[in-house]
């Protein structure tokens, strides 16, 4: 069994880089959407996953996350498995915390135009440091 102190070399090699794919390779073409067959009686849509994940643009490491959505519809539902591809869409993708929260509100906000959104992406603790980010939606009213 080695000592602290010799591990220092082998330590070192360890420092290595994961591939990464890009922003490109997120699937929003996959979300779909359905009519909400109330759009007279505002309900709030509630939507958590606790396994949502991407990686670090620089190391490759993964980061995950609890992603809270939370819409009043308009006319449009999100579909739920759907939205689970396109989540899964993101496990490989190189992008910061803070762009992943706005990246996905723009593009649930493009398929199913709801009165208004917020989402949550609350990541778990890495380095000692806690991260959640938090962006909103509000249609404007015509």
């Amino acid at each position: 069994m080695a000592k602290v102190e010799e591990l220092g070399e082998a330590y070192t090699r360890l420092e290595r880089r994961f591939d990464v794919q890009g922003e490109e390779t997120i699937d929003a073409s996959c979300l779909l959407a359905f009519d909400y067959e109330y759009p007279q009686q505002e309900s709030e849509v509630v939507i958590e996953s606790d396994e949502f994940t991407a990686v670090c643009p620089w190391t490759g490491l993964p980061d995950f996350g609890t992603l809270t959505i939370r819409y009043v519809p308009h006319r449009k539902l999100l579909e739920l498995k759907s939205l689970k591809y396109y989540l899964v869409s993101y496990r490989q993708v190189g992008i910061v915390q803070e762009h992943v929260a706005n990246r996905i509100l723009q593009d649930l906000v493009a398929v199913c135009q709801p009165h208004r959104m917020a989402l949550s992406l609350d990541y778990r603790v890495r380095g000692g440091i806690h991260t959640a980010v938090n962006v909103a939606y509000q249609a404007r009213e015509n």
